[in-house]
């Protein structure tokens, strides 16, 4: 019978451990242009907009206090926040222009002002704009599955872009909770050797397979144990860009609940009668029940 896991936000992609950080000073203004960076485009582009309008206002506030401005209307602050939004902005109509000398400080001041935000703003929306991102798909369960009458944790990844990912690597680890002798909580990071950890051209499917015989790791532990040892399967992938001959990297975590015993993938290349390859994404997550039987013996000889 088929399954096909719910799918997931985003938000829930990205979501793994919960921790609470404690007895940690957190100054987040003291590196807020990496925080811009990672912010969402949305996010950022808002800061940009909400620091030009009050840089505005407050010199809009300071021409109001000045009364140097030609032409706008004694006392106004709507006509001293367009004169500053036009000096900020090196716009220059003309209808307005400073008339005493308190009022022309002031411009200089704010042109400065606003080259300087004119410079960190392109800066900070160029730098987001050109970091690589990495469109590689990981499938959503990760599977204990048999081949050749030996159990394997695979998954697969796949590239959504139609360029190519040049030697792109993969590095997969388990993540445990153990107890030392001393009776100390540890999480402890063990690297799963994969029977193909490079690909010399990443351009449709890969199937990560890590083999589960008396060296591994995972030897000996079943499903109830992934989960009372709160494990999880991290993975990374690393490479570069055909295109933009830039390094790119994708990640992707499972947890244990999100690791199926005793299923194998359904098949998404197929050779069309022309000769052309088909790539079905549709079925990319789906995976099919294995005789389970067969399952539970390949497994049952790993222990």
């Amino acid at each position: 019978m088929s399954k096909k896991p719910p799918t997931r936000s985003r938000a829930f992609e990205t979501r793994r451990r919960a921790y609470v950080i404690q007895g940690h000073r957190r100054a987040p203004w003291r590196d807020l242009y990496h925080l811009l960076l990672r912010a969402p485009w949305s996010l950022t582009l808002l800061c940009i907009a909400l620091v030009f309008v009050a840089l505005n206002l407050l010199f809009a506030a300071a021409y109001v206090w000045s009364d140097g401005i030609a032409n706008a209307r004694p006392g106004d602050y709507g006509d001293a926040f367009f004169f500053s939004v036009q000096t900020m902005g090196t716009i220059g109509y003309g209808a307005m222009h400073p008339q005493s000398f308190s009022a022309n400080v002031l411009v200089v001041i704010e042109v400065l002002a606003g080259l300087l935000l004119m410079a960190m703003g392109t800066g900070l929306v160029f730098a987001k704009f050109s970091v690589p991102q990495a469109r590689v798909l990981y499938a959503q369960r990760a599977l204990v599955t048999s081949i050749d009458g030996v159990p394997h944790l695979v998954f697969r990844v796949a590239n959504e872009r139609g360029n190519q990912v040049v030697e792109a690597h993969m590095h997969v680890v388990l993540i445990r909770r153990e107890r030392s002798r001393e009776g100390q909580e540890l999480f402890r990071m063990i690297d799963l050797p994969l029977l193909r950890d490079r690909s010399p051209v990443f351009a449709r499917t890969w199937t990560v397979m890590h083999r589960i015989d008396d060296q591994s790791p995972l030897h000996g532990h079943d499903e109830a144990s992934f989960l009372r040892e709160d494990s999880e399967i991290v993975a990374t992938l690393v490479g570069m860009d055909s295109t933009i001959m830039q390094s790119i990297h994708a990640r992707h975590s499972y947890l244990a609940e999100e690791i199926v015993w005793g299923a194998r993938y359904a098949d998404v290349i197929e050779r069309l009668p022309d000769g052309r390859i088909s790539l079905d994404y549709r079925h990319f997550h789906r995976f099919d029940d294995e005789d389970a039987s067969s399952a539970a013996r390949s497994l049952r000889t790993s222990k």
